[in-house]
């Protein structure tokens, strides 16, 4: 019996004055126990030492395949991811965030999960790595996470700081998602609508574990309640 090749995957994070995460961040990348094909990096304007440090993740490990672009043209994390996404050579590209940490075993289960052509996403669960309890938080996330793909089967939802695209599902659908030039949307629910308006399904997988930063919770309030709004005015602008 012939052995499948496993998909080659890019790992793609757009980054705007990241210099507090962006060195664990890819790091974390390049100790997977499988290979990324490479990994990108988008600046995106970044006023503080993110393209230095970047710059020095380079030189300290030059088979790693890191790619530092630059997305000057205009601020803001679409038109940053996009040209991540867009310049990317691997067959599956995982998109996460620059305080994004993944689990040592993210691409060698992310590579298993597009195991049919008609899956063109894959999340799952997140590890909040600076609040206490992590274990517990991680176990209620993964819970909640199963439990509204059982109440909704047919609407899966991609998460931004853990989400991979099959690349051919990326250039069929690169025409259609929003370009939320006034940043009111969230960006990868657009990219769960679009994708699956296309017939494509997302996948989600308890083993493909991100850890990412409860920053969040230091906005104000008023920062806090856009960002929970922004969820009625992804889903209005779609019609759902």
């Amino acid at each position: 019996m012939s052995i499948v090749p496993l998909p080659s995957v890019s790992i793609v994070i757009p980054a705007y004055n990241e210099q507090d995460s962006i060195v664990a961040c890819v790091t974390a990348v390049i100790e997977q126990t499988r290979s990324a094909h490479e990994i990108i990096v988008v600046d995106n304007r970044s006023t503080d030492r993110t393209v230095e440090l970047v710059e020095q993740l380079q030189a300290a490990h030059p088979a790693a395949g890191i790619r530092l672009l630059r997305q000057d043209a205009e601020q803001g994390l679409v038109p940053t991811r996009n040209l991540g996404l867009d310049s990317a050579t691997g067959e599956i590209l995982g998109r996460i965030d620059a305080d994004t940490i993944l689990e040592p075993t993210w691409i060698d289960t992310l590579s298993r999960a597009f195991d049919r052509p008609e899956i063109g996403g894959a999340t799952g669960p997140v590890l909040y790595y600076d609040l206490p309890f992590q274990d517990a938080l991680h176990r209620t996330d993964d819970r909640m996470r199963r439990a509204l793909g059982r109440i909704s089967p047919d609407v899966r939802l991609l998460f931004g700081s853990n989400m991979a695209l099959r690349a051919s599902a990326w250039r069929a659908m690169r025409g259609e998602v929003c370009r939320d030039a006034a940043d009111d949307f969230h960006e990868d629910i657009d990219l769960s609508i679009h994708l699956q308006q296309l017939g494509y399904e997302i996948v989600y997988d308890s083993d493909l574990v991100a850890g990412m930063s409860a920053r969040r919770i230091d906005d104000t309030p008023k920062d806090y309640m856009s960002y929970v709004l922004r969820f009625e005015r992804t889903y209005q602008a779609h019609g759902i």
